[in-house]
């Protein structure tokens, strides 16, 4: 006899939440689930916020060409990792999570316990484990969405804005570049997954399950950061948007960036594929682009990437050594 595979159309939305809120652990809000609404403390007596949202087939496929399968655990994680950049960049601390899903009346439950592990596990292994999980909904629907807001504390700190560059700033990153858009190529190639090698494996969990550097960001508005945002479109586009905040041009330096590639270099070969393409125009590695002072000592685990330079109407918003750059990056509701 087959045996069933417990699907959430099995269970009523009670019995789906207490399969669920076990797994989330950690800290509690003043006033958690269970009410209309959540509680929360606000020390600072400011508030940072940020929501963002995760489309099945347009930020992650359930199965992928080469055999891969996302899981629950997986889109947890990653729901986690975005929404926790977001407050890292304004140089803030998250402190709660709400969390809305969109259930096909065909997922498994053990997908749904796997998506709470995966939140649960990305808040304690990335360094926020002083982040609630609050609340939040559930609801049927065609697809698997999942939507989540952070809240931050700016720890009496004035936020960080994505406008402040000035000419002759020094741009930094800090985190990693490219490696989410090469495990993007490698999970949308027809290479079978199990013969992936160690180092192309690192790369798809590298989009899978992104790991920000959350420290950074309040060590970076700590250390007097002029502009500072998140990289989650890719590193040109991001440039862009903090150069049109700020007025500069942003200048990226070649040699730098072609060395940064060199440990995608042996992806891309096998690929076919430009790996100075995925330094620049990947995104989703959730690393962060600051803004720094001039003749300033960078904070541990930024590098230098370019400069910002007077702006100038002949030219773009970023250059790459002065030119226009071929990657441009990703654009959710481009062609």
């Amino acid at each position: 006899m087959a045996h069933h595979l417990e699907q959430t159309a099995d269970l009523g939305e009670g019995e789906l939440l207490s399969r669920i809120f076990p797994r989330l652990g950690g800290p509690r809000a003043l006033l958690g689930p269970g009410d209309d609404a959540a509680v929360l403390a606000a020390p600072d007596g400011r508030t940072a916020i940020s929501i963002d949202t995760l489309v099945q087939d347009q930020d992650f496929r359930l199965q992928w060409p080469g055999g891969y399968r996302t899981t629950g655990y997986d889109v947890g994680w990653k729901c986690a990792a975005q929404n926790l950049s977001d407050i890292n960049a304004m140089g803030a601390a998250a402190t709660s999570l709400v969390v809305s899903l969109t259930l096909p009346a065909d997922t498994p439950v053990t997908w749904l316990e796997g998506l709470a592990d995966g939140l649960s596990a990305a808040l304690g292994a990335l360094g926020a484990a002083d982040c609630a999980v609050a609340g939040g909904d559930l609801g049927r629907g065609g697809q698997l969405v999942v939507t989540a807001a952070v809240t931050g504390d700016l720890q009496g700190r004035k936020p960080v804005l994505r406008s402040g560059a000035r000419p002759g700033d020094v741009l930094a990153v800090g985190g990693v570049l490219g490696e989410a858009a090469a495990g993007l190529a490698l999970l949308e190639s027809a290479l079978d997954y199990v013969q992936l090698n160690g180092r192309e494996r690192a790369l798809t969990a590298a989009q899978s399950r992104p790991c920000p550097p959350l420290a950074f960001g309040p060590a970076a508005a700590a250390a007097g950061v002029r502009a500072m945002m998140d990289i989650s479109d890719g590193l040109v586009r991001d440039a862009g948007r903090m150069a049109a905040a700020s007025g500069v041009r942003i200048d990226l330096d070649p040699d730098v960036l072609r060395a940064e590639a060199e440990s995608l270099a042996d992806t891309a070969s096998k690929l076919g594929a430009d790996p100075l393409h995925w330094v620049l125009g990947g995104g989703e590695d959730h690393g962060l682009l600051a803004a720094f002072s001039p003749g300033e000592d960078l904070p541990r685990g930024f590098r230098r990437v370019g400069n910002a330079r007077e702006e100038n109407s002949g030219a773009g918003l970023v250059t790459l050594g002065g030119r226009e750059p071929a990657a441009s990056g990703w654009d959710h509701f481009g062609g």
